[in-house]
């Protein structure tokens, strides 16, 4: 994937699709540490800057990984900090008649295929998918979707700049439903967007990856495309995203205030616009109205340097 130098960006809310609609799209792993309420404060400003709606999306479709309770704790913290979302709570768990009628279509043109290959069989490949190796079909074969070669993606992001990928040649033909049963994330959060009316993804940096995926997989299915902004990664001091970190605490569901002015300077916003005093609902609607998209910055120092910075400049 390659990342040209920031560009020049018109923050003006009207250059954004209108109506604007964002989301916040945690998965039930765990309550919420820092890193995911900068995801969630930083998607409801975008949206409430933009005079648009803010929904909330539980993707809740690897049991395996997901923690009994986690989605009711993550959507009670929401509600504690004032991030109340403009519509119901959207759960993948849900869902599974929209990605297989999905899955269907791109079955019936050709575009998803059968792959009965293993991690063992494309280990040679750095894991890309070209070709099915020959072997014993397996009966839970996964589902990929057909890349063509040459397919490149671009696109422009809000925050990182000007993002290029060679998704034949980096990702390869990608998996649309795995062996062992779940749907994959790419396939869920392609349709959830498009049924959502999502007209912006704002999320962490850590997906920005998967975006061109997304993009390609929403040109196959004939869906629209929305627009991105992929926000800086909070990261411990050994360089590690706080969900896999020791130092992913929960946030404080009981004080709310700090851990939201923190996120709001780590945004790289101006002191100034988070008001000091005064009931939460006013401190978040000023947050809104003194919001600028422009000054997000691009990366992040590490949790410690982070919380002893007065404000973090732009990257």
């Amino acid at each position: 994937m390659k990342q040209i130098p920031r560009y020049a960006r018109d923050d003006n809310p009207t250059m954004l699709p209108s109506p604007y609609r964002g989301r916040f799209a945690p998965s039930p792993t765990g309550p919420l540490h820092f890193g995911s309420l900068l995801a969630a404060f930083g998607s409801w400003l975008m949206a409430r800057h933009a005079g648009g709606e803010w929904r909330v999306r539980i993707e809740d479709i690897d049991p395996p990984r997901e923690v009994p309770g986690a989605a009711d704790t993550q959507l009670r913290t929401l509600e504690r900090y004032g991030l109340m979302p403009d519509g119901p709570v959207l759960r993948q768990s849900e869902r599974d008649a929209a990605y297989r009628a999905a899955l269907d279509r791109l079955l019936a043109s050709g575009d998803a295929f059968e792959c009965h290959c293993s991690r063992a069989d494309l280990a040679g490949s750095g894991g890309v998918h070209r070709a099915c190796v020959a072997g014993a079909r397996r009966p839970d074969p996964a589902i990929r979707l057909r890349v063509p070669d040459g397919t490149v993606v671009a696109f422009d992001d809000r925050v990182q700049g000007a993002v290029e990928q060679d998704v034949a040649r980096e990702v390869g033909d990608f998996v649309l439903r795995r062996a062992d049963g779940p749907w994959a994330y790419q396939l869920a959060v392609v349709v959830d967007d498009a049924a959502q009316g999502i007209t912006e993804v704002v999320r962490g940096a850590d997906l920005l990856d998967s975006t061109a995926r997304q993009v390609f997989l929403q040109r196959r299915l004939g869906l629209p495309t929305p627009g991105h902004a992929h926000l800086p990664l909070v990261v411990d001091g050994d360089g590690r995203k706080l969900s896999k970190s020791l130092a992913a605490l929960p946030v404080d569901d009981g004080d709310p205030l700090p851990a939201l002015r923190a996120a709001w300077l780590a945004l790289g916003q101006a002191p100034e616009g988070w008001l000091d005093s005064g009931a939460l609902h006013r401190r978040l609607a000023a947050a809104a109205a003194a919001f600028e998209p422009s000054r997000i910055p691009r990366t992040l120092p590490p949790l410690a340097a982070l919380h002893n910075a007065p404000v973090i400049d732009g990257a």
